[in-house]
């Protein structure tokens, strides 16, 4: 079976590689994989369960790392790659409000929301397991023929679904927990007070998909880490597939 696997890999590998032209990207990762599967020929290298095995743990780690990070204090709030600002129909709001003398306001809601984002961040690691053990060995193959956040990809396609429905009971809850939910009632409430144009958006559904991007920003950040920087490689299985 093993022998019937690593045909198939070396296969597709090749075909794929011919289509690659950038060495240092997914085409440099192809022919490092393309290599290992040679050394399996002569009985030395990774065998194709490793290098699955080793994609999994690239996964484990890096949601592992992501949601550690924004799962604390000020994970969004003071990173501006991440941070959740008020939606983009809102911002004529926020505008409105702050030349008002409301600027309180509007900030307590901004950091209000941030804290139930860092909240449900808590959560995140052990949605993603069931996906992660899931992986087949063509998953495996679609990732190494991808580009350097080919797994993320993978993660975010296979688990967004559950990730929301799973997500936004503890969003609603960080909300209310947080006051997020008092002060943005409490913005817009003021807003349409003065303003013909009503606006209520959806805000747990909003932050729902903020704190989701914001997991998978850092997801992408580690994987390409660890696919590039040997410091990241924290146990064997890492460094024995991404540093072969």
């Amino acid at each position: 079976m093993r022998k019937l696997l690593l045909s198939i890999l070396a296969i597709t590998l090749i075909v794929s590689a011919k289509a690659q032209t950038n060495e240092n990207g997914a085409g440099g990762l192809l022919k490092k994989a393309g290599g290992l599967l040679n050394k399996n020929k002569s009985g030395s290298g990774l065998s194709s369960d490793e290098i699955i095995a080793g994609l999994k743990e690239a996964l484990a780690v890096g949601t592992q790392n992501s949601a550690e990070r924004l799962s604390a204090a000020d994970g969004f709030f003071k990173d501006a790659a991440v941070k959740v600002l008020l939606p983009e129909e809102a911002r004529q709001v926020e505008q409105k409000l702050r030349a008002l003398g409301m600027g309180k306001l509007v900030d307590d809601a901004i950091l209000s929301i941030n804290r139930a984002a860092e909240d449900a961040s808590k959560s995140a690691a052990p949605i993603f397991v069931n996906a992660v053990k899931e992986m087949t060995v063509q998953d495996g193959l679609t990732i190494l023929r991808g580009a350097d956040t080919a797994a993320t990809g993978y993660l975010r396609k296979s688990t967004s679904p559950e990730l929301i429905s799973a997500f936004r009971p503890v969003i609603e809850s960080s909300l209310e927990k947080t006051g997020a939910t008092k002060y943005w009632s409490a913005v817009f409430d003021a807003y349409n007070k003065v303003s013909l144009k009503k606006v209520n958006p959806d805000l747990s559904s909003y932050v729902t998909g903020k704190a989701i991007d914001g997991i998978f920003y850092y997801v992408a950040e580690e994987e390409k880490k660890i696919r590039t920087n040997p410091a990241a490689r924290v146990n064997d299985i890492l460094k024995k597939v991404f540093g072969s």
